[in-house]
């Protein structure tokens, strides 16, 4: 059994940072990649950023140059840094993890919300 903890979020003003960590533990053979997805509250889950096992990175168009993932490898967390945030980033953001042999997992979420 795999479980993954989200921790980091909060209430941040526009404008403001903060930084999610994503971190698994349990059965972990190999991990292949790591996710962050939002889901804003009415709306559909969106992804938001990957990184893959070699640290190629890919990030939805709203949210490039203002968020960075990155993940260490030997602790099995990914995290989130969020600059520069929107209201229009509040959201639950959750991790998923897909491992070498294809599967998937998904932490609890963390709830985001950016307003003044």
């Amino acid at each position: 059994q795999v479980q993954l903890v989200e921790s980091g979020g909060g209430l941040v003003q526009p404008g403001g940072s903060l930084r999610l960590s994503c971190a698994a533990s349990g059965s972990i053979t190999s991990i292949n990649t790591m996710t962050w997805y939002r889901q804003a509250p009415g709306k559909q889950r969106d992804l938001v950023a990957t990184i893959s096992r070699g640290g190629i990175t890919t990030y939805a168009d709203s949210v490039k140059g203002r968020f960075t993932i990155s993940r260490d490898n030997a602790k099995n967390t990914v995290y989130l840094q969020m600059n520069s945030l929107k209201p229009e980033d509040t959201a639950v953001y959750y991790c998923n993890l897909v491992t070498l042999g294809l599967s998937r997992y998904w932490g609890q979420g963390t709830h985001v919300t950016v307003s003044s």
